[in-house]
This record gives C-alpha cells, structure tokens and sequence, in this order.
C-alpha cells in the first residue's frame, strides 16, 4: 500500500509538471453569469463528455494542428478546443497552464464552489505536487480535470490527464476525508496527491479548489442526461 501511495506522488506531479510555477489559490471572485443558448450546450457538454471519453487510457495526447502540452492544462485544451471553445489567451507571465485556464473561466465564464457542477464543467485543484519542496500546502493551483458525471449521492466522475494517461477518479467534496463510503466500500475520493517523506496522502476531495463553467447551464425542462457508462470502474481504473 505505501508503494501505491508513493506512487501516486509522481501522477499528477508527471502530469502537469511541464507548466510553469503555479500561483497561490485564488480567493472567492464576483461569479459572472454565462451567456449561450441552452440547447447548444447540452450538445457541446456531450460533445466534450464524448471526447474524453473516448481518450480514457491513452498514454500520450497529441492534437492534431495545436501544440499544447501532454499533461493535465493540454487536456483541457485539446478538448474543448475539439468543439470549437478555445480557453486560451488569459494568461499572464508566470502563470502555469491550470492557472491561465482559471483565469480565462474567471473573466468569461463562472467559478463557484457549491452546488452540483454539470457534465463537461472544468475541476480546478490545488497542491497536488510539492512544486517548491518545502513540504507545505502552498504551491496554488496545480491539476484540472473534467467532470463526466455526477451521482446521486454528489460522487463526482472526473476525467484527466496523469502521469499514467487519461483516467478517470472520484471526488466527493461533500465528504472529502473517507476514501470510500463505510457498509459499501464504494469510493467515495481517490487518491491525487501520495504519501512521501514530508507529508501524507490526500485525497481528490480535500484538494478540490473550485468548479469552472465556460458553458451555459441548462435548464431542468431543456437538459437531457447524458448516459452514464456501467458499471462505473473502481476508482483510478480504466
């Protein structure tokens, strides 16, 4: 198990390392509202659900006409970019590529932190690797991912990029600290930031900073769900 753990150190470490430095975690900001067409969204949200899916177990992801990293910001790039919504040309110097998203989504779309995200929204998270190696939770935001799914209990499915490809994790903010639910065993968080000599391991709850939405929320009356693959994989398989 402490093998595991300490592998899971390198994942999103490998995954996103090749971005600069990141930037201390942004604090609450005026959430604008986004504008679009409903039902155009529902198309684009499954579109982007659809991409990334079919890129689950790649372990290198390259786009075809862009140069954009193969790590966890490239992802999020290449996908939406896929379907005609590039999230580029907010960053500022020394921003790293999860930060420069963030700020795109900061000025154009919407960041919040409470409530049930929607298929295709962005996963913004914070201190997955000790960037400075100081052993201290202060190196900003540091992973993306998207969400592909939500359960009925908030168990949130995201899909992003490793340093072992493009896999698919659990997340549940509402219940960041249990790694799996106590009767069941289902899991609840998976494992994103491993073990090591200056710290423990933290699971994809407790490292969650915030939600993004570049995309118009659809209405109960116009969204329709997009299907839930099943059986759901344990958590960090394919």
């Amino acid at each position: 198990m402490s093998r595991l753990l300490v592998a899971c150190a390198l994942l999103v470490c490998a995954a996103c390392a090749t971005t600069r430095p990141g930037v201390p975690v942004p604090p609450p900001v005026q959430e604008p509202t986004v504008q679009g067409d409903p039902a155009a969204s529902v198309e684009t949200r499954w579109r982007v659900v659809a991409t990334a899916r079919r890129l689950l177990g790649q372990t290198s992801v390259r786009w075809p006409g862009q140069t954009l990293p193969d790590d966890c910001s490239g992802l999020v790039l290449g996908v939406y970019g896929s379907v005609g919504v590039p999230l580029t040309g907010s960053a500022r110097p020394g921003d790293n590529g999860v930060t420069a998203v963030w700020r795109w989504t900061s000025a154009r779309g919407r960041l919040f932190r409470t409530g049930r995200p929607d298929p295709g929204d962005l996963v913004f998270f914070h201190d997955t690797y000790d960037r400075d190696r100081d052993g201290k939770l202060d190196d900003g935001l540091t992973h993306i991912a998207l969400v592909e799914s939500v359960d009925s209990d908030g168990t949130v499915s995201i899909i992003h990029r490793v340093s072992r490809g493009v896999m698919r994790y659990r997340m549940n903010v509402d219940r960041p600290t249990l790694r799996s639910e106590p009767g069941t065993g289902r899991v609840l968080n998976d494992w994103l930031r491993g073990s090591s000599g200056s710290g423990r391991a933290v699971l994809t709850g407790q490292l969650f900073a915030v939600y993004g939405a570049v995309l118009p929320p659809a209405p109960d009356g116009v969204r329709s769900p997009l299907p839930v693959l099943a059986p759901q994989p344990e958590g960090g398989d394919i």
